[in-house]
């Protein structure tokens, strides 16, 4: 069966020259256009730096992106991942064609309607009615076509109070539930979001992903979506791409990439190790890890498998027993979730203690979470306290999507005895 690719991106590099723009590029200017009218290539494709942020480069210029090659069928949900500063907007501006790519080229079949940013496209002078007609008119609507809209538009940003109000008089999370609903109702062939959803309220949020699946699977269109929120990625796209440095490390299905994504910083979120500033007279820590039993901490954290936290800290201080570990559980909007502790079960010991804590299979619903270590003395006078002294991400492993974000309400699923009497 043959593929109906609706979008191709074909060797798409993107260079920016670094400092401030119109200073001390006339020279370079000269070259290109010498090198061009030999029919040379440009000389300053042959140069530049990887796009790395946290690096001192060598060169004035930088590859954004890098020989980015995919194709997306029609119908299908592509998600975009990677860090701040990967290209992931870049990429998307080059796809709605906001700017040109440096090499490659961009093959796309039907109207491509981009949320960006917040507000793009927008004129602030306008009010909110002629700002959709505007936008219609763009993406080659025509007049009755956007009247045919116009009401399920505005009902939907849940803005009509303002509808014939200028713009800029919009608060940021009303620009984006407007851009938003003229985006989705307009009916493109192809729709690029870019990470605004992360603007709207949780209200919003909900209605937007509950369109996007409306789109891709009921109507067969075709989407295009940036987010950090790993559980909405998941609910929503098919496949996946992930950006690092501007190239492409990787490409598959959705379930994979994630892994992939959250696998690489694994180090960073699931494994923590502790020098000279955790080493003080009475205890020195070592280490913090979570893991699935039977896994490592490098292998992504399911939510339907025992979670294992393990402390290894050594107590230096001849009366061990006086001292017990505290944590705080917070979830990734900073809320405490509960505290426990190792008191009550067992007392720590002179020298180097592997202290475990296990997670029931199914405690937790997938999302990011932080630990706060409290280490405190004779049961009430804390003498070491480190707030998100480590982050883990939980990740759903397969049960049936397309509730809320990928997952039920709340942060905790606790799992009571259910019986029919």
């Amino acid at each position: 069966m043959e593929k109906d690719i609706i979008l191709k991106a074909e060797n798409i590099s993107k260079q920016y020259r670094l400092g401030q723009v119109g200073t001390g590029t006339l020279s370079h200017d000269l070259n290109r256009w010498w090198h061009q009218i030999r029919g040379k290539e440009n000389p300053y494709l042959k140069i530049g730096d990887t796009n790395d942020r946290s690096t001192k480069g060598s060169s004035d210029y930088v590859w954004a992106l890098q020989n980015i090659n995919f194709e997306v069928e029609r119908g299908q949900v592509l998600g975009i991942i990677g860090k701040n500063g990967a290209g992931k907007s870049t990429l998307l501006k080059i796809l709605s064609k906001v700017t040109a790519p440096t090499t490659g080229s961009i093959k796309s079949r039907g109207r491509i309607a981009s949320l960006l940013e917040v507000g793009t496209g927008f004129n602030g002078e306008m009010t909110g009615r002629e700002n959709i007609f505007l936008n219609g008119a763009i993406l080659g609507m025509t007049k009755k076509e956007i009247t045919s809209k116009l009401d399920e538009i505005i009902e939907f940003s849940g803005c009509e109070r303002y509808i014939d109000t200028p713009v800029k008089r919009y608060s940021s999370g009303m620009t984006v539930r407007l851009a938003f609903a003229v985006a989705a109702f307009l009916e493109p062939e192809i729709l690029v979001i870019d990470e605004v959803l992360a603007v709207g309220d949780a209200e919003f949020q909900k209605k937007a992903i509950g369109k996007m699946q409306d789109i891709s699977k009921g109507e067969g269109r075709t989407v295009l979506f940036v987010s950090h929120n790993m559980a909405a990625v998941k609910s929503l796209c098919t496949r996946g791409i992930i950006l690092e440095h501007g190239k492409v490390a990787f490409e598959g299905d959705i379930e994979n990439a994630v892994s992939y994504y959250l696998g690489g910083e694994a180090e960073a979120m699931n494994l923590k190790t502790f020098g000279k500033e955790h080493d003080l007279p009475v205890f020195k820590l070592n280490e913090i890890s979570l893991y699935n039993l039977g896994q490592t901490s490098d292998d992504v954290l399911q939510e339907n498998e025992l979670i294992v936290l393990n402390t290894k800290i050594e107590i230096k201080a001849p009366e061990a027993e006086r001292y017990h570990i505290t944590y705080h559980l917070y979830n990734e909007m900073g809320e405490a979730m509960f505290s426990f502790s190792n008191a009550g079960s067992f007392t720590l010991k002179k020298g180097v203690n592997n202290i475990k804590c296990h997670f029931p299979k199914s405690f937790f619903q997938s999302g990011q979470y932080f630990l706060s270590l409290f280490i405190v003395e004779d049961s009430k006078q804390p003498i070491f306290v480190e707030k998100d002294i480590i982050s883990f991400t939980v990740v759903d492993s397969g049960r049936e999507l397309g509730t809320y974000m990928g997952r039920e309400p709340g942060f905790i699923r606790p799992q009571f005895e259910w019986k029919l009497e």
